[in-house]
C-alpha cells in the first residue's frame, strides 16, 4: 500500500513476481494542520507517542486496504506497506491481523505474509500488549509475521526516535520477526540503499528466490 508517486518507483524494482497495488488516500481535514484538508488515511493531531489515535479512521483505512486484497488469488502471499502515514496504516493492519479483528470488532479478513513501514510509526502502541493478550492464536500470528521498518536519522517530520520506539514496541509485544533499519542523514524520503534493502528483505521473507 505505497501510494501516489510511489507506484512508478516500485514498478522499477527488480521484483517481477510482485504485483503492486498503490491506492491514494482521500482528502480530509487534518487536526495537525488546523483542520485544513489534506491527502490522508486518518486524522492526526500530533506526531508523537502521546498522540490521540484516530481509531475510527485507522479502522476505515485498514479495511479499505484489506478490501483491495480481497480479490487476489488464494494461493499468493499478501503484504501491506507504506510510507509515513501509509506506514502507520500498514503497521495498524499488522495489529488487526494478529488480533484477527479491527478495533470495532469486525473480523480482519486478510492473511498477511509481510508488512513494511518506511519513515512511519506504530499507532495504538501504548496498549498493544494488552490488545493481544488472551486473543486466540494472536501470539502465533504476531510471532510469524515478518515486519520491516526503515527510518532516516535526519527525518524532520516523523522523528527517528519515534520510529525506533515503534519497532521496539512491536518486538516486545510479540512480533518477533521485526527488523529495524536506520539510515544516517536520510530525511523524510527514500534513497536507493533503502530500496535495495527492501528488495532483499521481500525476496527473503516471501521466498521470491525459491528458498522459502
Amino acid at each position: 500500500m505505497f501510494c501516489g508517486s510511489w507506484s512508478s518507483l516500485l514498478e522499477t524494482l527488480p521484483l517481477p513476481n510482485i504485483k503492486w497495488i498503490c491506492p491514494t488516500a482521500p482528502q480530509q481535514p487534518i487536526t495537525l494542520f488546523g483542520g485544513f484538508p489534506s491527502t490522508a488515511w486518518f486524522d492526526v493531531n500530533e506526531l508523537s507517542e502521546n498522540a490521540n489515535d484516530d481509531i475510527e479512521g485507522l479502522d476505515a483505512a485498514a479495511a479499505y486496504v484489506a478490501s483491495l486484497l480481497a480479490n487476489e488469488p488464494q494461493n499468493i502471499k499478501l503484504g501491506v506497506g507504506g510510507f509515513s502515514m501509509g506506514a502507520a496504516v500498514a503497521l495498524y493492519s499488522a495489529i488487526c491481523f494478529a488480533q484477527g479483528k479491527y478495533e470495532n470488532g469486525s473480523p480482519y479478513p486478510a492473511n498477511l505474509s509481510a508488512v513494511v513501514g518506511l519513515s512511519g510509526w506504530l499507532p495504538c502502541a501504548k496498549n498493544l500488549s494488552s490488545k493481544l493478550e488472551g486473543v486466540n492464536e494472536a501470539a502465533g500470528r504476531a510471532a510469524s509475521l515478518p515486519i520491516l521498518l526503515c527510518h532516516g536519522k535526519g527525518d524532520d517530520v516523523v522523528a527517528h526516535n519515534f520510529g525506533e520506539k515503534s519497532a521496539n514496541k512491536l518486538s516486545s509485544s510479540g512480533f518477533q520477526d521485526t527488523t529495524f533499519k536506520s539510515y544516517s542523514g536520510l530525511g523524510h524520503y527514500t534513497i536507493p540503499e533503502e530500496m535495495n534493502e527492501l528488495c532483499a528483505w521481500l525476496t527473503s521473507k516471501l521466498g521470491l528466490d525459491g528458498t522459502s
